[in-house]
């Protein structure tokens, strides 16, 4: 009779996405079975996820695995992997910093980092893009506390803030902001903006592509003509940002812009790649943030910014904003990326084993 393997699990919602979180040693060592296994663990491949625990969305089909840092001045790594939902595909080219906003307290419970009383800092080295980000918790009486006012659009309710700043996140995959070197050029007859903050992006503007801006997720998803050559355009983006073939890679993220409508500072839809987030990615907030303050960019004739050093950029997406305090200095094609910051929440759903098949786990 063949066995399941039970493997230490806690799900958690991180900002507007949840995951499994796994402590990196409890996982196989290689990454051919540890692919596999998340995989199976996930229920992928099937659109429906309906043997695994996935959630059947771009945004409920991540993982995240968590271990001790050997860095000295680093608290934990964290290692973030997107499991394709119909291929069997485990990608860890990109980060996610909605998922990263449950690293803190994870890390903590789980006792990795002492909690003080108060608040309690949690220095984390996402692995994805080998840069350190570091997470305020709050941690009265020296416990996790998820209760609290705080509010993000795309989670219902409220819950206590999580701060997460962002340092070095600049040329995340490309070692680049502008990868290409050029602040804007055109593909397939379109301008675009390939830019590299926290994550690639290929950024272009909603009217070019004969949109308003303001399409829900459901319409643009639905939209088979604008999916297809979006698609062709980031697959050229991805060759010239030195990423090569990118077919079956989930970055560079493709972002639609255009002018506020509702009292931000730039309107976006982020697609991931492939269908639109129904509400916006962290990474990629800060990517948009920066291109909205560099003069020159498809950003530049929409957003509604001050060019500060620091400044708050407030991004409109389908549920609501998101905001970004962002830290730069200079605003042309030599801008030096600073740092930005971002408040999240996050909530701990459930916690146990997740079975997989014994042959899975160990077959050669």
């Amino acid at each position: 009779m063949t066995k399941q393997r039970a493997i230490p699990c806690v799900l958690m919602r991180g900002g507007t996405s949840k995951a499994p979180f796994f402590k990196l040693g409890d996982l196989p060592q290689t990454e051919e079975r540890r692919n596999a296994v998340l995989l199976a663990a996930m229920g992928s491949p099937d659109p429906l996820q309906i043997n695994g625990v996935g959630g059947a969305q771009a945004v409920t089909s991540k993982v995240a695995m968590i271990s001790p840092s050997p860095i000295e001045g680093i608290d934990v790594d964290y290692l973030f992997a997107q499991v394709s939902i119909d291929q069997g595909v485990v990608d860890i080219s990109p980060s996610c910093g909605n998922i990263l906003s449950a690293v803190g307290p994870f890390t903590i419970e789980e006792g990795l980092v002492m909690p003080k009383d108060g608040e309690t800092l949690v220095r984390i080295r996402n692995v994805n893009t080998n840069s350190r980000i570091d997470a305020v918790v709050q941690t009265p009486d020296g416990q996790v506390e998820y209760d609290g006012s705080a509010t993000i659009d795309g989670v219902p309710g409220s819950a206590a803030p999580i701060m997460l700043r962002f340092m070095g996140v600049d040329g995340s995959k490309t070692g680049a902001i502008l990868p290409t070197g050029k602040v804007m050029e055109e593909i397939n007859g379109i301008d675009v903006t390939c830019m590299d903050v926290a994550v690639p992006m290929v950024m272009m503007r909603a009217t070019d592509l004969g949109l308003k801006g303001n399409e829900t997720k459901a319409e643009l998803d639905a939209n088979v003509d604008l999916l297809e050559r979006i698609e062709a355009i980031r697959r050229i983006a991805g060759k010239r940002m030195g990423l090569g073939d990118v077919s079956q890679k989930v970055i560079p993220k493709i972002g639609i812009l255009s002018k506020p409508n509702k009292g931000g500072n730039i309107t976006s839809r982020y697609f991931m790649p492939w269908d639109c987030h129904p509400t916006h990615a962290v990474t990629g907030a800060q990517c948009v943030a920066t291109c909205a303050v560099m003069k020159g960019t498809v950003a530049e004739d929409l957003s509604q910014v001050d060019r500060r050093d620091v400044e708050n950029i407030v991004i409109e997406h389908p549920s609501g904003q998101i905001e970004v305090e962002l830290s730069v200095t200079g605003h042309t094609s030599d801008l030096t990326f600073n740092y930005a910051g971002i408040l999240r929440t996050a909530r701990r759903l459930f916690q146990g084993e997740v079975l997989v098949s014994e042959n899975i786990w160990s077959k050669n």
